[in-house]
C-alpha cells in the first residue's frame, strides 16, 4: 500500500491497534532475540576457539556472502510468492542451522570450519527472510502509519539486541551449546507466532506479480539506481557502517583492551541494544518530522565520533557509554532509512528492492566485520576502530555535499512512489 498520508495524524496506540501490527512486532521480537543471542555467541565462540581476530572477519564474510550470491533470486521470490510463507520457510532453515550449532558445540570443538559452514547456510536462510519479512510492516500499516510502524519494528529489533546479547553472556558462561539451544527455541517460537498472522492484500499482489525473469529480478537494482534519494540513503549506510563496524570487534576489545570476562562482554554488546531501544521508543512516540536529511547525516557523524571514543578508551564505563551512544545514533539512521525506503518504493517492488538493500546492509555489517577483523589482524584493534570512525566522518562530509537530494529532504510527506 502507498503511505502518502501524514504520520502525525495517527497516534502510536492507533497504529498498534491496527490488525496484525502488534502480533507481527511480538513475533519479530521473539525470533530476533534468538538471532541476536546466536550472533553474540558466535563471535565469542570463534575467538575462544582460534584466538584470532581475522576469524571474526571470516565469520562475517560467511554470513554476508549468501546475500550477494542470491540477491537476484530472493527479491523475486518475495515479490512473486506469499511473503509470509517464504519467511516461515527461511526461519525454519535458520532453526535447523542453530540446531547444528548445538550439536557441534557439544563436541567441544577445536576447529572453527564447521561453524563457518553453518553460518553460511544460516546466511542463506536470512537472505530469503529479509526481503520477505521487511515489507510486511508497510503492508499492514494503516494509512499514514508507515513511519510509526518502522519505529515499532526498530524497537523490537533493538529490544532483541538488548535481551539476546545480555542473555548470551550468562548462557555462554554456562556452556556454548546452551546458548545455541535457547536461540533455536526462540527462532522456532517466533516462527510459530508469525504463522498465525494474516497479511492483507498479499494474494492480490501475488496474482498481479510478473513471472520471475532475470529482468524482473534486476528491477530492484535498477529502481535503486534511478531513485537518487534511495541510492544516497542506502549507500550512506553501506560506507559509514562498513568503516565504522567496531561492534564486530567487541570480543577482542572486551578481552584485550578492557580486560573483562564473558558476562561483562555480554552486557557490552547489550549496551548497543539499550541505547538503540531507548531511541526507538522515543521515535515511536516522537518521530522525526522535519529536516529529515540533515538529521540523518548528523547522527551518522555522531556514530563516527562514538566509534573513535570506543577505539581509544581502556575504561569499561566509557566503552559502554560509547557503544550506547553510537547505537542510539544508528537507530535514528535506521528509522529514517527504514521510512524513506518503503515510502518511495511501490509495494510490488518492495521485495526486490529489499533484497538489494539487504546486500548493502549486509555489506555494511557482515562485510564490515570482515574488514574490521582483517585490518585488526595486522594494524591492531584500537587503530582499526579509530580509523573506521574517522572514515565514517569523512563519508558524512562527502554525502553532505555530494547528495543534496538527501540533505535537503525536510519531511517524509515529500516522498511518494509516484514521484520516483
Amino acid at each position: 500500500m502507498s503511505d502518502s498520508g501524514n504520520p502525525s495524524t495517527l497516534t502510536a496506540r492507533q497504529v498498534l491497534s491496527a490488525p496484525g501490527v502488534l502480533p507481527l512486532m511480538l513475533a519479530n521480537l521473539t525470533f530476533y532475540v534468538g538471532i541476536m543471542l546466536q550472533a553474540t555467541t558466535l563471535g565469542k565462540h570463534i575467538f575462544d576457539i582460534t584466538d584470532r581476530e581475522l576469524d571474526i572477519g571470516w565469520l562475517g564474510l560467511a554470513e554476508f556472502a549468501p546475500a550477494v550470491l542470491f540477491a537476484l533470486v530472493t527479491g523475486s521470490v518475495a515479490d512473486h510468492f506469499n511473503r509470509k510463507h517464504v519467511a516461515l520457510i527461511a526461519l525454519g532453515g535458520e532453526a535447523v542451522c542453530s540446531l547444528g550449532l548445538v550439536l557441534y558445540a557439544r563436541t567441544l570443538p577445536t576447529s572453527a570450519m564447521p561453524i563457518f559452514v553453518l553460518a553460511f547456510f544460516f546466511g542463506v536462510a536470512r537472505a530469503f527472510l529479509s526481503p520477505a519479512l521487511r515489507p510486511m510492516g508497510p503492508m499492514i500499516a494503516p494509512e499514514g502509519g508507515i513511519p510509526r510502524v518502522v519505529a515499532f519494528y526498530s524497537a523490537t529489533w533493538t529490544g532483541a539486541v538488548i535481551i539476546g546479547p545480555a542473555a548470551s553472556g550468562f548462557l555462554y558462561a554456562a556452556d556454548p551449546w546452551i546458548a545455541y539451544a535457547v536461540s533455536a527455541a526462540l527462532i522456532v517460537a517466533g516462527m510459530l507466532a508469525l504463522s498465525t498472522i494474516s497479511i492483507p492484500h498479499d494474494k492480490a499482489r501475488q496474482e498481479a506479480a510478473e513471472r520471475p525473469t532475470v529482468k524482473h529480478a534486476m528491477e530492484g537494482f535498477h529502481f535503486i539506481r534511478r531513485t537518487p534519494i534511495l541510492l544516497a540513503v542506502i549507500s550512506l549506510d553501506l560506507f559509514a557502517v562498513l568503516f565504522g563496524g567496531a561492534v564486530a570487534l567487541l570480543p577482542v576489545i572486551a578481552e584485550e583492551q578492557l580486560h573483562v570476562g564473558d558476562v561483562a562482554y555480554g552486557w557490552l554488546r547489550a549496551a548497543g541494544g539499550i541505547g538503540a531501544a531507548v531511541m526507538a521508543i522515543f521515535l515511536a512516540f516522537r518521530p522525526v518530522r522535519r529536516k529529515v536529511g540533515r538529521i540523518l547525516l548528523l547522527v551518522v557523524g555522531v556514530f563516527g565520533v562514538s566509534t573513535i571514543v570506543l577505539g581509544m578508551t581502556h575504561s569499561y564505563v566509557v566503552a559502554f557509554l560509547a557503544v550506547l551512544i553510537l547505537s542510539a545514533a544508528d537507530m535514528v539512521s535506521v528509522f529514517i532509512r527504514g521510512s524513506i525506503a518503503p515510502l518511495v518504493t511501490p509495494d510490488e517492488k518492495r521485495g526486490r528492492v529489499s533484497a538489494m538493500e539487504n546486500v548493502f546492509i549486509g555489506a555494511s555489517n557482515e562485510l564490515g566485520a570482515f574488514e574490521s577483523g582483517a585490518v585488526s589482524s595486522f594494524a591492531g584493534t584500537p587503530a582499526t576502530v579509530v580509523g573506521g570512525g574517522l572514515a565514517t566522518l569523512a563519508i558524512v562530509g562527502v554525502w553532505w555535499f555530494g547528495f543534496p537530494s538527501l540533505r535537503d529532504v525536510d519531511t517524509f510527506e515529500e516522498l511518494d512512489p509516484a514521484l520516483s
